[in-house]
């Protein structure tokens, strides 16, 4: 079940209205601001701006990113916004979990099986362009994010630009 498929018209409305007094905040303050999901916010983002990608995909997209080089790894709770530079490593499935372990600061275990889709950002935030991949439970929040990076004068690395992209486009 994707939670995104189950918006109201007035959980639409309630997050239009929050969407459009922040359009370039924090899409999880934007959600809680209208008391909906992430999800629901991602849904409404301009055409193109969220593209959603089944689960089924986890380990292509997974592996893909793996390519990319040091990446942004970000886990979002109501508690702690972890931010951790680093390449992704390769996974491996067993008891459960998909783990991930290698010379990189990004490492542990992630319930694979919860993941209902991923989702590919491209919006403004806070007035700069900002593109990543969102691992969304079933329940309409992320569970993990990938960031494409930025270089020193804060502009996203064109290479890794180059390749969100291109997977982009492939589940568009």
């Amino acid at each position: 079940m994707n939670a995104v498929s189950e918006i109201t018209a007035d959980r639409r409305e309630r997050a239009l209205a929050a969407l459009a007094e922040k359009p370039d905040g924090i899409v999880e303050s934007i959600a809680a601001a209208a008391d909906v999901t992430p999800a629901e916010i991602l849904e409404i983002l301009p055409e193109g701006s969220a593209v959603i990608a089944p689960k089924e995909s986890f380990l292509d997209i997974w592996n893909e990113l793996t390519t990319w080089g040091i990446v942004l790894f970000l886990v979002h709770t109501e508690d702690v916004v972890a931010e951790i530079d680093g390449e992704l490593p390769v996974g491996s499935e067993g008891h459960g979990w998909f783990n991930i372990h290698g010379d990189s600061p990004i490492g542990g275990h992630i319930k694979k099986d919860n993941c209902a889709s991923i989702t590919f950002v491209d919006r403004a935030f806070h007035g700069r362009r900002s593109c990543s991949i969102w691992f969304m439970n079933a329940k309409g929040a992320p569970m993990f994010k990938v960031f494409v990076k930025r270089d020193e004068a804060r502009e996203l690395l064109s290479e890794q630009l180059a390749k969100f992209d291109a997977l982009r486009a492939s589940y568009a």
